[in-house]
């Protein structure tokens, strides 16, 4: 497949976000790199977590691309920097007119529950709404089968190798490698012996495994400081995000202080 990324050129007719143009640099450098460094990604992104208060602010827009809000029958505790956020998903259907103009495939439009949180997401300066981070999606291997277990020992090991591969193309060192699997995989008889394997000299604080809820694949680390842009492998999921790998990430890899 040709690396050509896309962003949405009508961003501004439907989003006002001050630090949009900063985070869509951010992730054009980033794509450059990773594709220099060989590694194939779609050229619609996995998906932008953006922080807002009230909802409406970012929900609007979306419902007028076609988005569908709260699309999974989903809502993800996130908490960030201590605080306390829900995350709402919104899907873009594929064929929808707004996915041919570069928009995201998700939105994860996030929202402080109380005042603390609230004054904590004023306080960082970003704007009301503001995009905290945005995730590239990487190309997985191919699958032959329906063998959930056999494709985990590709999937796995193919992550860990691209993690390295994008960590030194960028030059930050990348965040907890999220491994959300097939629960299937999980109780597999063979799944203990074998995930060292997978793993290969990855470091025991470098990575977490869990069980994927509803079904599918979702391998994800971050690669800016602060949590500003992400990969992600996707395979066959019925939801957005898992709720464990979301209570990781908002409690350990991200930030609303992003040190830019």
């Amino acid at each position: 497949m040709k690396n050509l990324i896309t962003l949405p050129q009508n961003f501004d007719d439907y989003l006002t976000i001050e630090n949009a143009d900063l985070r869509f640099r951010e992730a054009t450098d980033v794509a450059e790199r990773v594709i220099g460094a060989g590694v194939d990604i779609y050229p619609n992104m996995d998906h932008a977590a953006i922080f807002c208060d009230p909802p409406h602010l970012v929900a609007d827009g979306l419902k007028q691309l076609g988005y569908v809000n709260g699309w999974d029958a989903r809502c993800y505790p996130s908490p960030v920097d201590g605080c306390d956020y829900i995350n709402v998903s919104a899907q873009l259907p594929a064929e929808s007119p707004a996915h041919r103009e570069g928009w995201f495939d998700y939105v994860a439009v996030v929202h402080p529950v109380d005042k603390l949180a609230l004054q904590h997401m004023l306080g960082q300066g970003y704007g009301n709404p503001f995009i905290h981070h945005l995730t590239w999606g990487l190309v997985p291997p191919e699958r032959a089968g329906d063998d959930d277990f056999a494709y985990a020992s590709c999937v796995v090991p193919f992550m860990v190798e691209k993690r390295k591969v994008i960590g030194d193309a960028i030059g930050d060192a990348p965040g907890t490698l999220i491994i959300a699997l097939p629960e299937n995989v999980l109780s597999h008889p063979k799944f203990e012996e074998s995930l060292p394997t997978w793993l290969g000299n990855l470091d025991e604080e470098a990575y977490q495994v869990e069980s994927m809820q509803g079904s599918g694949f979702l391998i994800q680390f971050f690669v800016l400081t602060g949590g500003r842009i992400e990969v992600a492998l996707r395979v066959d999921t019925t939801q957005t995000f898992n709720p464990k790998s979301v209570h990781k990430i908002s409690e350990d890899e991200i930030s609303a202080i992003q040190d830019e």
